[in-house]
């Protein structure tokens, strides 16, 4: 049986997030047409976001009370949060990470990508725990994990020796390689570029050469800036270089990082970039809802893709006063406004 059904309001369409009064018609999960109206009622559509990097098995380490450096706290293999998963039983960790693909649903995340630790097992985990849920996960191995995995998710070079392997058999897969480049300092962001990888993750004190190559290269960058703040490794609007990458034209994602500090938010990540780096909301939406192209998820309102929308009911409240449906998403971050999620 064919399940059709329509969803009528203002919508962020296509690649350039235009607002339109449309109804969206949705078939088999499908969008199969996006209709002009002369009126809606008073309703927000906008695409679902994809969080471009995660850590979501941390979440067994929620707001642990801890200190230390980044090594002490997240570097492989013996940093805290290594030692906290490996003595974690296999069902808490599932449970956990279902939680937190819960939170992030709930809080209009549709796909994620997670550099999975724990080899094979700690794959298979997560896919246990996103099996159930309207969510799609990308999943980038670790530890020997890449085999069951969508990809590679590599930390920095400086701490896999065999980084080069693992590249080079991934490309023979025909799958994907991420890496950690730029967190702690300048100093493994070329060599993780000379390795050609779909994208970097960070890149926090990338120097003005190094954002001219990423561009050059077209190379996507993961920003987590909540992160990179909360870690010590930045305490201003000049590391991540948000606007000299704008500047320079490097397509730029946005992730949450590690769930042990920050939580997996579209929405509280969005409004930190915009506030403390003054990304303006539209350069931001198109960054969070774009999909994820290393895989060729594609999240927007057009038609022929996948139906994946949130829908906000603003005929409530105050938001219905915005003179901008995007600052207000972003800046606002009006989660108690949703009143559908299709994924």
């Amino acid at each position: 049986m064919i399940k059709e059904y329509s969803v009528s309001g203002t919508a962020l369409t296509g690649e350039n997030l235009e607002a339109r009064d449309v109804t969206i018609v949705v078939q088999d999960g499908i969008i199969t047409a996006v209709e002009d109206e002369i009126s809606v009622s008073h309703k927000w559509i906008c695409p679902a976001f994809f969080n471009a990097h995660t850590h979501l098995a941390d979440t067994v380490a929620m707001d642990l009370p801890c200190n230390g450096t980044l090594d002490e706290l997240v570097t492989p293999p013996h940093g805290l949060k290594h030692q906290i998963l490996a003595h974690t039983p296999d069902d808490r960790l599932i449970t956990a990470m279902n939680e937190s693909m819960k939170e992030m649903i709930h809080s209009g995340t549709a796909g994620f990508a997670d550099f999975r630790e724990g080899g094979k097992e700690g794959v298979l985990t997560l896919k246990q725990a996103a099996s159930s849920l309207p969510i799609h996960p990308v999943i980038l191995g670790r530890e020997g994990g890449e085999v069951n995995a969508d990809g590679a998710g590599i930390s920095s070079v400086r701490d896999v020796s065999s980084s080069q392997e693992i590249v080079d058999r991934m490309k023979k897969q025909g799958k994907i390689v991420g890496f950690h480049a730029g967190e702690r300092d300048f100093l493994d962001i070329d060599a993780a570029l000379d390795m050609n990888p779909d994208f970097l993750v960070h890149c926090t004190h990338a120097r003005s050469d190094q954002v001219k190559r990423i561009a050059d290269e077209d190379i996507p960058v993961v920003l987590c800036c909540r992160s990179n703040f909360l870690l010590g490794v930045s305490s201003g609007n000049h590391h991540p270089p948000v606007q000299e990458m704008l500047n320079a034209g490097v397509r730029l994602l946005i992730g949450t990082d590690n769930v042990m500090f920050v939580q997996p938010d579209m929405m509280q990540e969005l409004s930190f970039v915009h506030t403390v780096y003054g990304v303006p909301a539209h350069d931001l939406l198109k960054s969070a809802t774009s999909g994820f192209p290393p895989t060729g998820v594609s999240h927007c309102i057009e038609k022929g893709n996948m139906a994946s929308f949130f829908v906000l009911d603003t005929s409530w409240g105050n938001i219905h006063y915005s003179r901008d449906i995007e600052s207000t998403i972003v800046k606002r971050a009006p989660l108690s406004h949703f009143c559908a999620r299709i994924f």
